[in-house]
């Protein structure tokens, strides 16, 4: 049996099919099998598992006070942030170009890989597999939330952000959509003319999208 690489011992877990975990570590960029799918599938599989944990950690919660403490675990950033703990940059399999512009450190490629990951976990393991992985992955983040004071989303937070400065809130729009019907990806712009600033966010919705936009100025206003 092949020796375990380092990111199969940060997830403390052996694949029985390389193949798997090497689809998921595949960017696009770099050629197929990509892991685009997988990436979809760890989509779902990780949500799972973060709802599964939170409703049994705080029994006493709302669903919209579980929402949006799911929201604070998955989102872009915090996955990211999972990913480099986990050495995952290292690991991307990226094309030159992609690779030049130093894709394996942006926080969109690291959180699509992360979700892959777990996905050819699940696929290689099984649930269970993959559920111990993400909750000794997630153990330092479940223990940073609390629960008296759940996390706002990006647009609610930048709302009252500007509306506590009295300032106009702001205006999405959607800039471009790439990718065929079942598969777009949406660019929307977030503009605060009020101080005159905008940033663009990406998401597989509208929604999403214009979450990651408004995450992008919170971001310039250092909240």
């Amino acid at each position: 049996m092949a020796r375990p690489t380092t990111l199969e011992k940060s997830l403390a877990y052996r694949f029985a099919d390389r193949a798997l975990l090497e689809q998921a570590l595949t960017h696009r960029s770099f050629g197929t099998p990509h892991n685009e799918r997988l990436e979809f599938l760890g989509d779902g599989v990780l949500g799972c598992v973060i709802a599964g944990a939170l409703y049994a950690r705080y029994p006493l919660l709302a669903e919209g006070e579980l929402s949006r403490m799911r929201a604070a675990l998955v989102r872009k950033e915090a996955l990211s942030g999972i990913a480099r703990g986990l050495g995952l940059p290292a690991h991307v399999r990226l094309g030159e170009g992609e690779r030049s512009n130093g894709g394996n450190e942006r926080d969109s490629i690291l959180a699509d890989t992360l979700e892959a990951v777990f996905a050819a976990l699940f696929l290689d393991g099984g649930y269970d597999a993959v559920r111990d992985a993400i909750l000794r992955t997630f153990q330092a983040a479940f223990a940073g939330l609390d629960a008296s004071q759940p996390a706002k989303d990006a647009k609610t937070r930048l709302q009252e952000f500007l509306q506590g400065r009295r300032h106009k809130l702001p205006e999405y729009r959607v800039v471009a959509t790439k990718g065929a019907a079942h598969r777009q990806t949406f660019e929307v712009e977030c503009v605060v003319a009020d101080l005159d600033l905008r940033d663009t966010g990406n998401g597989a919705s509208r929604r999403a999208a214009e979450q990651s936009a408004a995450e992008s100025v919170l971001k310039k206003l250092g909240r």
